[in-house]
């Protein structure tokens, strides 16, 4: 039996469980339940797959928190989701999602740690994008009290990847040299800001053209993914770089294990040069699998370099990790608290706005975080979009690219 808190006014990686999803839109609400607004992935493909409508609120079971959602993150890995690609999909429908924040509403029993009010952020095995989720005690983590939601919702999923891959993994020290592939998204900021932790840590940093004007001052060089950045990185470094940190993969692979010094460290922690248009492409798949290195172990034996790979949602949710998790997240609320780090937002969008915010990171237009906040109305546009749907859920499918004439401008942060 949970016990219910008092009504809360509203306030302004790959590839987890088969089932994850399957309990999230399969139950008609009843005509008692309180409902709230979701966001639902119907099938797989492109943004018309999307869609808001709403559902019964869930209640927390034993050992879990309901939390009134103020914020959730959007990653890449979430359009991976949406077009299918990745390792054993999730059935739909699904609510998607990986993080989120807000305030707890009530407590399940046997729930210790946690008090109605608080306001916390908290890891979800899908199911984050809606206005009220629940989610076991583990994955949840309290708020400092300067901390916004717009920030939290910024922080947990790149903040602790960032560090584990740097720290945990790649042993990060004094003098050392780092290269991140994107360094203008959530994850590639988190690595600089973190490195700058570090004294005399060099972070070489690559990323298109158009974003190194805002980007500049957060790494030590920084170079255009389109250019021959591996004869850059030499002139400056010519021994390389100890650590390598990339979420391309494909043709990026190879280039990066020969910069690797002696005992170098290469991470790979995504793929995302295998999205290519709005949908699934088999030809992108082939592709980037056929432009990656075939690594020899014998060669890494010989020249004394690491490879190594990291997905922070199978550590958290199928490799037992919340230990290991959250003494990375104490040790950065700590370094946020002593306003060592910082949450960098690109822009703040509606739930009703999740197609053109899915879009801008496709595009790789952000320079930070994209934030859906829960509370935030849509632009008037919104009244012609098939994104907002009947209480029933219902919509008519729209053409794939149909959204090109509806582009509406984010708050950007």
């Amino acid at each position: 039996m949970a016990k219910e808190g008092v009504d809360m006014t509203e306030e302004t990686e790959y590839m987890i469980d088969r089932n994850a999803g399957k309990e999230a839109v399969s139950v008609e609400s009843p005509s008692n339940a309180k409902e709230m607004r979701v966001v639902v992935l119907a099938g797989f493909g492109g943004l018309n797959k999307l869609r808001v409508t709403k559902k019964a609120m869930p209640e927390p079971q034993d050992g879990e928190v309901k939390i009134r959602v103020k914020a959730c993150g959007l990653n890449f890995l979430d359009l991976m989701v949406r077009q299918g690609n990745i390792d054993n999909p999730p059935k739909t429908p699904l609510v998607p999602g990986f993080e989120c924040c807000g305030i707890v509403e009530s407590v399940g029993e046997n729930t210790q740690g946690f008090e109605i009010g608080d306001r916390v952020m908290a890891f979800m095995n899908y199911n984050a994008w809606a206005e009220v989720v629940c989610t076991p005690v583990g994955f949840v983590y309290k708020m400092p009290d300067e901390m916004t939601f717009t920030e939290a919702a910024a922080f947990s999923l790149n903040f602790v990847a960032a560090y584990m891959m740097l720290f945990e993994v790649a042993s990060l020290r004094e003098g050392m040299s780092v290269l991140v592939h994107s360094a203008g998204g959530a994850v590639g900021q988190a690595v600089a800001q973190l490195c700058s932790t570090i004294p005399n840590v060099t972070v070489f940093g690559i990323a298109s053209c158009f974003k190194h004007t805002s980007i500049k001052d957060s790494v030590t060089h920084l170079f255009d993914r389109n250019t021959d950045y591996i004869q850059e990185v030499k002139k400056i470094s010519p021994d390389g770089v100890d650590i390598v940190l990339d979420c391309l993969c494909g043709e990026n692979t190879g280039k990066s294990l020969s910069l690797l010094k002696p005992l170098g460290t290469y991470i790979l922690y995504g793929a995302s040069n295998m999205v290519t248009g709005e949908t699934k492409s088999f030809f992108s798949f082939a592709k980037s699998w056929w432009q990656v290195e075939k690594v020899n172990p014998i060669k890494l034996y010989e020249e004394n370099k690491v490879i190594a790979g990291f997905s922070l949602l199978n550590l958290l949710f199928k490799q037992g990790g919340c230990n290991l998790v959250r003494s990375a997240m104490d040790k950065l609320l700590s370094l946020y608290e002593q306003k060592k780090i910082r949450p960098v937002v690109d822009s703040l969008w509606a739930l009703e706005e999740v197609k053109e915010a899915m879009q801008r990171i496709h595009d790789r237009g952000n320079i930070g975080k994209l934030i859906l906040d829960v509370e935030k109305s849509p632009t008037p546009l919104m009244a012609n979009d098939s994104t907002e749907t009947s209480e029933a859920g219902e919509e008519e499918e729209e053409p794939e690219g149909d959204n090109d004439s509806k582009e509406r401008m984010p708050f950007i942060h």
